[in-house]
């Protein structure tokens, strides 16, 4: 591929973040900045816990100063650190026993750093037990303080040594993890134990940082606790970190909602004028964008001769006074209001230029660019350090415009001058990821291609291990130069090695995490991290239900503020709990260690077994590359055929499987010839090898996670053979005997990330001492509606965005179950069927038992699509009705709660493979948007204790008792035999039965995992 300009045109727009004006904070990671200047203090290496300055308290002097520390996987602050004057070590420890505590001196403890007479101290509560530590040292006239749960002392020691010295103090933090939460999650916890000032300053140092995602849970928190134009800034600012993130119908929602409430205020018309542009940009809408920003502001807000002499009242925009000591470089002085609307309307400008520049209108986009250079500057010299990632976005643009004009040395010039403008400032920041990107993409379209991949190579490195949705664009051109030579011996390598930073689905964080739970060793020690999880998600659930009812509820009624009280008890007391729980899992020097989500070629290939390939797609905007790995070989390579050519033959051979018509489902004659140029254009390069190995390990990506690897075709002669025999009769349209299926050649593992499979390889096999558990055929409703006294007939399902009751009315018979039941105990193993009145969702959900069976296989339908349009999707299962709890459905959270130890789960319904959407996870209290395939009933099992599942693409079929044909023949494996090759097996025998050979009959199951475990013992 030649590389032009437009392949990076987009990472202008992807950049784009909100614009810090109306509170400053401190640069990323600033490099020599006195810890005292700092809000958020970085605790050690690892980047598991933070610091984070709180409010003075009644009678703090001057330079007393107070922190909370948070951990990640910890809901609530573990602790606290203070700087303070004129207190007495003695005073600090006789108030840490004020509550009871019995308080030890420890002896024989190093003193940390920069407190030589620091004296350490192990205390008791007397009501929970909960071990604290407190650490107490003087130094300079200072007392230092330090306070928190004992399991977190690493972080209270090395965060007490960076006050003390007034520098961030190396040292590894060993703390207790799950592993469960993500970087939002943190983020989320960090900013409810600050200030809403402070949060909002926070906010405003990611966003400008590139971190939307983070930046969104600060800026959400500040807009909870904030109030009028304040509160309202916040949210605009919330709503554009959601649109940054693709989620624009909940972006729209609060661009909606603000616009109705802010009137003619000067700063928040042109923040919702820029954001909403920006939300355009972000959708491929650059006419929309300029029409949002040609549109009159309301009243006098756009009088810019009215606001001349006006100062800034709001406190929010005293933040612009200190960024470190001064937030403008070499002057002081509260920002004018025209000063400010100055910097936002130089925002607009470069929003227009770049819309421009996507219509093609390159000449008034530079005349664009320059006139928001302009304003940036005119405002204190443009030595303001909050907006100096959009002078560097200006520079990148006006670079880019540069090289088209073919002033390659101008172009050069600028695009070092915006990237050096954010290493002084945001050094490891996405903002500098971006610029560094676009500075390599020039250099390989300037032929310098040695120059470019040495700066590629910088920027995976410094993304340190972070994926990130926008890296997509940002290594395109990284990924087309490393396959230009797939034959040199590091390009697979360092190929793999950039893959990894991009998004991946949350079904690899759950597999990780059940990796991690099993590593323990001991029943004990499984239990306390699972009741960890639990606590987490408990949390999580807890939250949502908190921020749901301020925002929809009367809070100022009597009975509405008693029951959010009431809430926010219980959140506490699961935040205490989780402190508890925390502590007894430091016991464990496993949970103490930070898993890397990231792993080396060399790593996957010693996971590989003799046999074995790992082959893994990466769907780029335009281009597909593979990397194909072997225990003794490695090769990375673009794929034949791009992402959109890729799209559409998943999509005509996914219509040529099955269609929903009517409610019924058609099947058509299968696209065979398109199946092979699939499979040419995916494995074409690796042919040869691939057919040389038995167990093929598959990383989908886009499209493909959708399609089944087992039905493309190997052979050109299979294509020939199937024409010749429908052009002879055709009445054999469907018989497609004899294809030379990848399935037909090798057993067929899929994986969502290399550390998923290689977490799901690792970990320990269940324990569980009965063989099978079958589960499915609910009782249907009949035509008298939901069954009363349950919850869906109070009312719990009246709302259009719950099922019908005649969805119950149809349930898969039990067939299966049975038969795999009669194989199970006729060769000894314990098995049990639950069916009709014995399968409903508050039986599971109270089974104390379901850890005890290896296999559970679920025969019933799949909700997987929303009921209605407009709705979101909340992956269930079918089951019966139960008690006055039940809704009839195995809810996704639902099946998180589950208790189960399950080498295997099989889920014959429809579509299981499918995603599970953001609703659906936010409702379950877990980290991702759940957006990708996979990520929906698979991701909720893998959740609830199960190491590999068995899922359908699409609706399972009855005819020709093909379904039941494949379970009894999957359960009828010998001892020890793998699942993949089980699975295998029973399709063979549909592959060659005329009536059941088209793919719509034996191809829609996947095994997610490692097919390698065994089906039977």
């Amino acid at each position: 591929m030649t590389m032009t300009l437009s392949t990076i045109r987009r990472v202008a727009i992807a950049s784009c973040g909100a614009l810090g004006l109306a509170a400053t904070a401190q640069p990323a990671q600033a490099q020599n900045v006195p810890v005292a200047l700092l809000d958020s203090v970085p605790i050690g290496d690892t980047g598991t816990c933070e610091a984070q300055i709180r409010p003075p308290q009644s009678g703090d002097g001057l330079f007393d100063r107070r922190y909370v520390v948070i951990c990640r996987d910890a809901a609530a602050p573990v602790g606290t650190l203070a700087v303070l004057r004129n207190t007495d070590a003695n005073q600090l420890l006789a108030d840490a026993r004020s509550n009871g505590a019995t308080c030890t001196r420890r002896d024989n403890v190093a003193a940390p750093q920069g407190l030589a007479d620091a004296a350490t101290y192990s205390c008791t509560a007397p009501d929970d037990g909960l071990q604290t530590e407190v650490i107490v040292g003087s130094n300079g006239g200072n007392t230092y303080l330090a306070s928190g749960v004992a399991a977190y002392t690493d972080a209270l020691r090395l965060g007490l040594a960076s006050l003390a010295t007034d520098r961030l103090v190396p040292g590894d933090v060993s703390i207790p993890l799950t592993q469960a939460s993500d970087a939002r999650a943190f983020a989320r916890s960090q900013a409810e134990a600050i200030s809403a000032d402070a949060a909002l300053t926070e906010a405003y140092r990611r966003s400008n940082a590139g971190a939307y995602a983070e930046a969104a849970e600060f800026f959400t928190a500040a807009a909870e606790q904030l109030n009028g134009a304040a509160a309202l800034e916040a949210r605009l600012n919330a709503g554009l970190q959601q649109s940054n993130l693709g989620n624009y119908l909940e972006a729209a929602q609060v661009f909606g909602a603000a616009r109705e409430q802010i009137g003619d205020h000067p700063i928040l018309t042109r923040l919702a004028r820029n954001f909403e542009a920006l939300d355009a940009l972000n959708r491929d809408a650059p006419a929309e964008a300029i029409q949002t920003l040609d549109t009159q502001l309301p009243g006098n807000a756009g009088n810019l001769d009215a606001l001349r002499a006006l100062e800034v009242s709001d406190p929010l925009s005293t933040r612009l006074i200190a960024e470190q000591e001064n937030a403008i470089s070499g002057a002081t002085g509260q920002l004018t209001l025209l000063e400010r609307t100055t910097l936002l309307d130089a925002q607009g400008w470069q929003i227009r230029a770049t819309a421009l520049r996507e219509l093609g209108r390159t000449d008034e986009a530079r005349a664009t660019l320059l006139a928001a250079q302009d304003d940036l500057l005119e405002v204190r010299d443009g030595r303001i350090v909050s907006i100096l990632w959009l002078r560097s976005q200006v520079l990148g643009e006006l670079a880019e415009l540069d090289e088209l004009d073919g002033d390659l040395a101008g172009a050069e010039a600028l695009h070092r001058q915006a990237v050096s403008l954010l290493e002084d400032y945001y050094p490891g920041s996405p903002a500098l990821v971006s610029a560094r990107a676009q500075m390599a993409a020039f250099l390989a379209r300037s032929g310098r291609n040695d120059e470019a991949l040495a700066l590629y190579g910088l920027l995976v490195e410094d993304a340190d291990s972070k994926p990130s949705a926008t890296l997509r664009r940002l290594l395109s051109p990284y990924f087309a130069l490393l396959a230009e030579r797939s034959d040199e011996a590091d390009t697979a390598e360092r190929m793999f090695a950039a893959s990894q930073l991009l998004l991946r689905p949350g079904l690899a964080q759950t597999q990780a995490v059940l990796a991690r739970e099993l590593s323990g060793g001991s029943d004990e020690s499984a239990q306390l991290f699972r009741r960890s999880l639990n606590i987490g998600r408990a949390i999580e659930q807890m939250r949502g239900e908190i921020a749901q009812r301020e925002l929809t509820g009367n809070v100022e009624e009597p009975d509405a503020a008693a029951e959010l009280a009431n809430m926010r008890s219980q959140l506490a007391a699961l935040q205490t709990q989780q402190l508890e729980l925390q502590q007894a899992l430091a016991q464990y020097p496993r949970y103490r260690a930070v898993t890397d989500d990231q792993m080396g070629l060399a790593e996957l290939q010693q996971v590989l077994a003799p046999g074995e390939a790992y082959y893994k797609l990466v769907m780029l905007e335009e281009d597909a590359y593979a990397i194909y790995v072997e225990s003794g070989m490695a090769r990375g390579f673009r794929v034949e055929a791009g992402t959109a050519e890729i799209d559409m033959m998943v999509d005509a051979l996914r219509d040529s499987i099955a269609v929903e018509l009517g409610g019924q489902t058609i099947t058509y004659p299968f696209e065979i010839g398109l199946a092979r140029q699939l499979y040419i254009a995916l494995f074409g390069p690796v042919d040869g090898q691939l057919r040389q190995t038995s167990h093929l390990v598959f990383e989908p990506d886009g499209a493909l996670l959708r399609l089944p690897a087992n039905l493309l075709v190997m052979d050109d002669d299979s294509v020939t053979r199937y024409d010749a025999r429908v052009a002879a009769d055709e009445d054999a349209a469907f018989d497609y005997r004899g294809t030379q299926w990848l399935g037909r050649s090798m057993q067929i593992s899929t994986a969502v990330s290399p550390t998923g499979f290689r977490d799901v390889r690792r970990a320990r096999a269940s324990d569980a001492t009965s063989e099978y558990l079958g589960l499915g055929q609910n009782l249907p409703l009949g035509d008298g509606g939901f069954p009363s006294g349950t919850r869906a007939a109070s009312g719990g399902m009246s709302d259009r965005c719950y099922w019908e009751p005649s969805v119950w009315n149809n349930p898969i018979a039990a067939t299966e179950l049975r038969t795999a039941d009669r194989i199970v105990t006729a060769e000894g193993g314990q098995a049990a069927v639950l069916t009709d009145a014995a399968f409903t969702d508050t039986a599971l959900l109270g089974m104390d038992q379901l850890d005890e069976y290896r296999i559970l296989h679920f025969a019933t339908h799949g909700l997987v699509t929303a009921p209605a349009r407009d709705c979101p999707p909340r992956p269930a299962l079918l089951t019966s009705f139960g008690d006055s709890d039940s809704d009839g459905l195995l809810s996704f959270a639902e099946i998180f709660d589950l208790q189960i130890d399950a080498d295997l789960v099989i889920l014959s319904a429809c579509n299981t493979a499918s995603a599970g959407g953001l609703v659906a996870s936010r409702e379950a209290g877990i980290s991702g948007t759940g957006d990708f395939a996979l990520d929906g009933l698979v991701r909720a099992f893998v959740g609830a204790g199960g190491r590999t599942i068995v899922a359908s693409h699409w609706p399972v079929p009855d005819d020709f008792d093909a379904t039941g044909r494949l379970i009894s023949g999957f359960f009828e494996a010998e001892a020890g035999e793998s699942t993949t090759e089980a699975l295998r097996q029973a399709q063979l025998g549909l592959m060659e039965d005329e009536d059941t050979s088209h793919p719509f009959y034996w191809s829609a199951f996947a095994v997610v995992g490692d097919g390698a475990i065994p089906v039977r013992r």
